[in-house]
């Protein structure tokens, strides 16, 4: 039996990550792994808060593990601090790290990279199945999912606050990823085949913050909207 611990955003792509994970007979997971913003208490870029985030838990009952990070922690810094984390992982007895990543190349060279390092395997249940044909499913499985952050460059504020569904991906622009794999938006997600009963929840104020990226040595600003979810 392999043991695993998966990475948890609370978002609709590690929740159906979550999901292939435990249809797998001989794949046990025994935990989920969130990185948390030490600034916010938010988990890194959907915005959640760690309430609402242990609140997932406990219908999911999963055990979680936090990685607390600076808002912008440069890549040494954040290696630093999963590489702690990895060996509390190896302590639990787990020999596998689960991302719920579908096609971004770089993206998984690098988390691979950093798992392999640490003598840990990577398993990416996701990996590689079109974005239309994951939305397909994880709208037929039954998963809820709400979007609490969007990239207000590439998408208008209607997008915000919105519940996953046919109507919603319809509405998405044709340059828009219908998973949002690009950053475009992220989730919520709330209920489904992996929770044992709905996640409540009540939406709050809409805020704005602006993020810096770096991109071939040069600084890429990104505007991006967020909705309380408490």
């Amino acid at each position: 039996m392999t043991k695993a611990v998966l990475f948890w955003s609370g978002g609709k792509d590690s929740a159906l990550a979550l999901y292939k994970a435990l249809c797998i007979k001989d794949l046990d997971v025994i935990a989920l792994l969130c990185t948390i913003s030490e600034e916010s208490a938010r988990i890194a870029m959907h915005g959640t808060s760690e309430i609402v985030l242990a609140r997932q838990c406990e219908s999911l009952q999963i055990p979680l593990i936090k990685m607390y990070v600076p808002d912008h922690p440069a890549n040494e810094k954040y290696e630093e601090i999963f590489c702690e984390i990895c060996s509390k992982i190896k302590q639990l007895g787990a020999d596998t790290v689960i991302f719920g990543d579908i096609f971004l190349e770089d993206l998984r060279k690098y988390r691979e990279n950093m798992v392999l390092k640490q003598g840990l395997k990577v398993f990416f249940p996701l990996w590689k199945i079109p974005s239309s044909q994951l939305m397909k499913e994880f709208i037929s499985l039954g998963f809820k999912a709400i979007t609490c952050c969007i990239n207000n460059h590439l998408l208008d504020k209607k997008y915000l606050g919105r519940v996953l569904d046919e109507q919603f991906v319809k509405e998405l622009p044709p340059h828009i990823d219908p998973c949002g794999e690009y950053g475009e938006y992220h989730t919520l997600c709330f209920d489904g085949p992996v929770f044992k009963y709905p996640v409540g929840y009540k939406i709050g104020a809409m805020h704005e913050k602006v993020l810096s990226f770096r991109s071939n040595s040069s600084a890429i600003e990104s505007r991006f909207l967020y909705i309380d979810i408490i």
